[in-house]
């Protein structure tokens, strides 16, 4: 992750001096989860500052924005079940090294319509262009099934998102675009990733980060779980044996 943060700064300051640079911004830095947390929204801004500050030709192809906002990685433990004698049982498994907990990806257009194949794998633009790092020798049919229900499963948890055409581009200069942020997202450093592109080829990049991080009481559940693993497990079981004491007390009474 910080290989690729600062491979995308480096890149922004090289082009810097002949070519389009993006100065980017996002309307929420830090993010607090709390006990009432339902999700928010982001907003991803900002402007393209061509040389010389002058504005695009109206005569060339117009540039594309694309949007990644995306979550630190994590190795991830996918497994398929089969039904063996009337008993749901675990068969093939596959491991990831690399899945980030979080992905969304937005753009002006089609992704497939703004560059080719080899870029949205150098890139990782696009849910089938993410490098999720196997750890396996199994056949390649068996490898995208895996992946394929690995991405359903994100898909349909709000955890990993397309929205091509959502990025809206004013004048050529200014632009903005809508991620949700799910209730059910992990904590930690998030990236924001914005890419200007045009005639297929990247011209410019920038990244901005943002915190997302448990709050109030679930802040300090978190951490004793973290720092003091064994307190936490029993102070766990020994609250779950005083409700159940005196649910079936009460039940006895009334």
């Amino acid at each position: 992750m910080i290989a690729r943060i600062l491979g995308l700064m480096l890149a922004a300051l090289l082009l810097g001096g002949a070519k389009p640079v993006l100065v980017p911004d996002v309307s929420q830095r830090d993010i607090e989860i709390v006990y009432s947390f339902t999700g928010a929204e982001l907003l991803l801004f900002g402007a393209i500052l061509y040389p010389d500050r002058s504005l695009p030709d109206p005569d060339a192809d117009p540039a594309e924005i694309v949007v990644v906002v995306r979550g630190p990685v994590q190795s991830v433990m996918m497994r398929q079940k089969e039904k063996i004698a009337g008993i749901w049982v675990n068969a093939e498994s596959m491991r990831y090294r690399s899945v980030p907990s979080f992905y969304a990806i937005a753009s002006s257009k089609p992704i497939e319509r703004i560059v080719d194949e080899r870029t949205r794998a150098i890139y990782e633009l696009g849910l089938d262009s993410l490098q999720l790092s196997p750890i396996t020798s199994a056949p390649a049919d068996l490898q995208t099934r895996f992946v394929q229900g690995l991405i359903d499963l994100r898909r349909r948890t709000g955890l990993f998102v397309e929205a091509p055409e959502s990025v809206e581009i004013t004048d050529g200069v200014l632009y903005r675009a809508r991620i949700t942020i799910p209730a059910r997202v992990p904590v930690g450093r998030f990236t924001a990733e914005t890419f200007l592109i045009r005639d297929g080829r990247v011209l410019a990049a920038a990244v901005r980060e943002i915190d997302i991080r448990k709050s109030g009481f679930e802040r300090f559940v978190a951490r004793a779980a973290e720092n003091q693993s064994v307190l936490y497990g029993l102070i766990a079981v020994a609250l779950s044996v005083l409700f159940g004491w005196g649910a079936g007390a009460l039940w006895r009474r009334f």
